[in-house]
């Protein structure tokens, strides 16, 4: 959103906006929704992260516990995960798309050591620059972009094209996260969550801005699978499309309390609920600082919402250097992961590993839950 500027206006800047005001009056748009076309907010600088959104680094974070990829023995190994009755999926080459409720996530029966670069590759490719490329906790994140494409065509913006382009705003930023874990047969499942910032306005003369977060975006998801089949060279623009339409299977999450505690219940055996919860976690915006699989434990960092928004600046200014005030401390919890069969119970403790009923708890049971059905 732009915002009018006092001073004077030389001849140029009063001819620039006047062809901003012809713009945004013309009645003959056309908008592109179905395009992405992603512009780094800040290319090639640093954003200033806050502490609760930093990552620590650990080796092997990703790899299965008394498990090594080899060369030898990932040719040996037939691709073979999950349950077909209980996750949809749809393979083409040597990659799928498997869905549960409303996740979907892409399965390559490539090491994840093999597939790292293209990846990394495919994220520039498309416009953004990766503020967190940690191979060996097999996390990438993109910083804050625009998809310019969701900007209108009017006449002027195509007639003079890049000379007034950077007028133009979406009033919204993405960035993405890239999860890789490796499975049982040696290949790689890939999740990309999606987190969204929106700039709105704090009062009704509409004097001052804010940006504040959006609701991820599953479809913008599911089209960066798509794509990334493409770009691992998996599947043809066709067939990637209808992988990417693969039905979704039944999904029912339950909240309940475990011991007095908020948790979460349902069908799913530990290895789909492990990477459920950890997409859930992704999207929702917690900090994982580490894993342990083996445990069934993610180690969270936890801001709890503020109600208060107007007061303070949003977010997305903190990112970009603005106030430094310093924020409420992050919560440090863990999420623990249990499975008996095909029921899985999910719940919180404490930075001690004490069961946690307390109000962040119950926030955290209540976004794990709206997310996974």
């Amino acid at each position: 959103m732009q915002h009018a500027d006092k001073a004077p206006l030389s001849r140029p800047g009063r001819w620039m906006a006047l062809a901003l005001a012809a713009a945004l009056a013309s009645g003959c748009t056309i908008l592109q929704e179905d395009k992405i076309d992603y512009s780094s907010a800040q290319r090639g600088n640093t954003l200033e992260v806050p502490p609760d959104l930093t990552q620590l680094a650990r080796d092997s974070r990703y790899a299965l516990p008394g498990e090594a990829a080899t060369a030898s023995g990932y040719q040996a190994t037939t691709a073979a995960s999950g349950h077909a009755g209980d996750t949809a999926l749809q393979k083409i080459g040597d990659a799928r798309i498997e869905r549960a409720g409303n996740q979907r996530w892409l399965v390559v029966d490539r090491p994840p050591e093999q597939l790292w670069d293209t990846v990394r590759a495919f994220w520039q490719d498309n416009g953004f620059v990766l503020e967190i490329d940690q191979e060996k906790i097999g996390i990438m994140e993109t910083d804050w972009a625009e998809n310019r494409a969701k900007i209108p065509q009017d006449f002027i913006r195509r007639t003079l094209g890049r000379v007034i382009d950077n007028l133009y705003s979406t009033g919204e930023r993405d960035r993405f996260r890239t999860r890789f874990e490796r499975n049982a047969a040696g290949g790689t499942e890939i999740y990309i969550s999606h987190r969204g910032m929106e700039e709105v306005y704090t009062s009704s003369q509409k004097e001052r801005t804010i940006w504040q977060p959006r609701a991820s975006d599953v479809e913008l998801e599911t089209e960066f699978l798509r794509r990334l089949m493409v770009a691992l060279g998996s599947a043809t623009e066709e067939q990637a499309k209808a992988a990417a339409t693969v039905a979704a299977a039944p999904s029912s999450v339950q909240q309940t309390t475990v011991d007095g505690t908020p948790a979460l219940r349902f069908a799913d055996n530990f290895d789909r609920a492990w990477r459920r919860v950890g997409l859930s976690l992704d999207r929702t915006g917690f900090t994982v600082e580490d894993r342990d699989r083996s445990a069934g434990i993610y180690y969270v960092r936890f801001v709890a919402p503020d109600p208060d928004r107007s007061s303070k600046p949003g977010l997305f200014s903190r990112l970009f250097g603005g106030s430094k005030k310093a924020d409420a401390s992050p919560e440090r919890q863990r999420i623990v992961v249990r499975s008996s069969d095909e029921l899985t119970t999910v719940s919180v403790q404490d930075a001690q590993g004490k069961p946690d009923g307390g109000p962040n708890a119950q926030t955290i049971i209540k976004l794990l839950a709206q997310d996974l059905n």
